[in-house]
C-alpha cells in the first residue's frame, strides 16, 4: 500500500524522482512452512482474538483495495521470506528489481503463492525475465545473503523496525502507509531543501 500511494505521489511531481528497494524480514525466525493462518499469528504475537485480528486484516484490505490492490489475507500463505529477498536482490542486478518486488508482492498477497517455495520463486522470476537455471542455481546456494544482510543491517543502523518505511535522501523519513498527498508534500520539501 504504501509503495503503491509512493508511486502514485512520483506521478504526481514534475521532476524525476529515483527509488531503490531495500531487504527487511519482519519476522526473521519465521520457518519456511508455517501451519498457523495470518490471523492466529496476528493474535498470537499482539496478544488479542482471532477476531481482533480479522478485523484489523480487514482494515488493511480495504485500506489497499482504495489503491487499487486486491489483497486476499483468507489464503495468505506464511513464510519466510529471505529467499523471496535473495531473488529481489539477484534481479537488482540484472535491472528488475521493481519488476521482481512487484511480482513477489503480488504473488503474496492476491495469488496467495508460497514465497517461500524454490520453485515458486523461481518461476516468478521467469515472469520478469530472469533466467530459471540462474535462479534456481541462486536459489541453491548462498548466493545474494551478503546484499540482504547488508540491507538489514543498513536498516537496524537507522532504528528501522517496521516497514513501509521511506527514507529520502538518506536523511528524511516517513513511516508506515501515507496518504499520497503526504507524500507528494514530503517530496517537494526535500526538493526545495535539497536545492535551496
Amino acid at each position: 500500500m504504501g509503495k503503491r500511494r509512493l508511486e502514485d505521489a512520483i506521478q504526481k511531481v514534475d521532476y524525476p524522482v529515483e527509488v531503490t528497494y531495500r531487504c527487511f524480514e519482519l519476522e526473521p525466525t519465521m520457518e519456511r512452512e508455517v501451519k498457523e493462518n495470518i490471523y492466529e499469528k496476528l493474535a498470537k504475537k499482539y496478544g488479542m482474538s482471532i477476531e481482533q485480528a480479522k478485523a484489523n486484516t480487514e482494515n488493511m484490505v480495504r485500506m489497499a483495495k482504495e489503491v487499487g490492490l486486491d489483497y486476499q489475507m483468507d489464503n495468505l500463505v506464511l513464510t519466510n521470506t529471505f529467499d523471496a529477498h535473495r531473488v529481489t536482490m539477484f534481479a537488482k542486478k540484472q535491472g528488475l528489481m521493481k519488476e521482481m518486488t512487484d511480482r513477489i508482492l503480488h504473488a503474496y498477497y492476491t495469488e496467495s503463492k508460497h514465497i517461500g517455495d524454490h520453485e515458486t520463486l523461481t518461476e516468478l522470476a521467469v515472469e520478469v525475465g530472469l533466467d530459471s537455471e540462474a535462479v534456481a542455481n541462486m536459489l541453491a546456494s548462498n548466493d545474494m545473503s551478503e546484499e540482504v544482510r547488508r540491507d538489514e543491517q543498513q536498516a537496524q543502523q537507522y532504528g528501522i523496525t517496521g516497514v513501509p518505511f521511506f527514507l529520502i535522501n538518506g536523511k528524511y523519513s516517513l513511516n508506515g502507509a501515507h496518504p499520497t498527498e503526504t507524500f507528494v508534500q514530503a517530496l517537494n520539501q526535500v526538493k526545495e531543501k535539497e536545492t535551496s
